[in-house]
């Protein structure tokens, strides 16, 4: 295979896999970038499998961009989350485990994993690689990362997200969440909200936002209603499917996006409501991506 074919072909599994691991989209795009910069440096003829050996290299680089991250993170204005991608074309084929990966909450609960952890965990656990292949790939022996995913298991057991599976219940409840928003509609919002919902918003300081977690349905109603009536007149909104739940994008009248709202289903409630409004990571929501996979080769 060419390189460019080489490239147009690895390009979305290995950002599926930069991705889960870093939580953030343009890391993730910069990742693969500087994995195929690695590419393009060495005898591609001395190598048997370029799709592994992208992998490895890819790895090794996301777990160092994990442990940088750490502190910018712990320094974040506000509340941090993961920077939404769109998954309206996700691959029909990705299992379980893949899709399940792409869920915001999820993304939340790693980051609670140390950076080793995470990586090895996601290869194994998601990406299906042996702890062999995983161990080559961070550079550890094969007894450390069965030790070291075993105890990332341990510490994700109990937080793990549950989520609506059921695309018509969850197309119900988005339905009913937004007529009730924008109806102004207490008692209907307060019927689809579960008893002990979560609202995060996450402004980076750059904009305004909830500074703080929200909770309960009481609380969390009178929120939403709050920012509903701080809306403008002109703005409209667009339902999507982001990291694989429902979700919306609130566009200002010039089109621009000013917010995208991801709404965690479990037995027809919303459990938890997520808002991005840091402009930096929505540059990337007007872009489809149908390669969020990360299926190994």
């Amino acid at each position: 295979m060419d390189a460019e074919g080489l490239i147009a072909g690895e390009r979305p599994r290995l950002f599926g896999i930069a991705y889960r691991m870093l939580g953030e989209a343009g890391e993730a795009e910069d990742a693969v970038q500087e994995a195929f910069l690695r590419w393009a440096q060495v005898d591609q003829a001395e190598i048997d499998n370029p799709a592994g050996w992208l992998t490895t290299v890819l790895s090794r680089i996301c777990l160092d961009r994990l442990k940088s991250a750490q502190h910018r993170r712990e320094t974040y204005v506000g509340p941090w989350l993961p920077e939404p991608v769109a998954t309206d074309m996700l691959d029909p084929a990705d299992d379980a485990a893949l899709a399940d990966s792409l869920n915001l909450a999820f993304l939340v609960v790693l980051e609670r994993l140390s950076p080793l952890e995470r990586a090895a965990f996601l290869l194994h656990d998601v990406f299906g690689y042996t702890h062999g292949e995983v161990a080559a790939m961070l550079e550890r022996t094969p007894a450390a990362v069965r030790q070291v995913a075993t105890r990332a298991r341990g510490h994700l057991a109990a937080e793990r997200p549950r989520y609506e599976r059921d695309a018509a219940r969850r197309e119900a409840v988005t339905g009913a969440f937004m007529d009730a928003v924008t109806g102004a509609d207490l008692d209907a919002l307060m019927a689809v909200l579960a008893p002990d919902v979560v609202f995060v918003s996450d402004g980076g300081g750059v904009v305004t936002a909830v500074r703080h977690p929200q909770h309960g349905a009481d609380r969390v109603a009178q929120v939403l209603l709050s920012l509903a009536r701080l809306h403008p007149a002109g703005w409209g909104f667009r339902a999507r499917e982001l990291n694989g739940e429902p979700g919306l994008t609130i566009h200002r009248e010039d089109g621009t996006i000013d917010s995208a709202w991801i709404l965690h289903a479990v037995d027809r409630r919303i459990v938890r409501i997520d808002v991005l409004r840091n402009p930096a990571k929505l540059a990337g929501l007007d872009v489809g991506d149908g390669g969020l996979s990360g299926r190994r080769p």
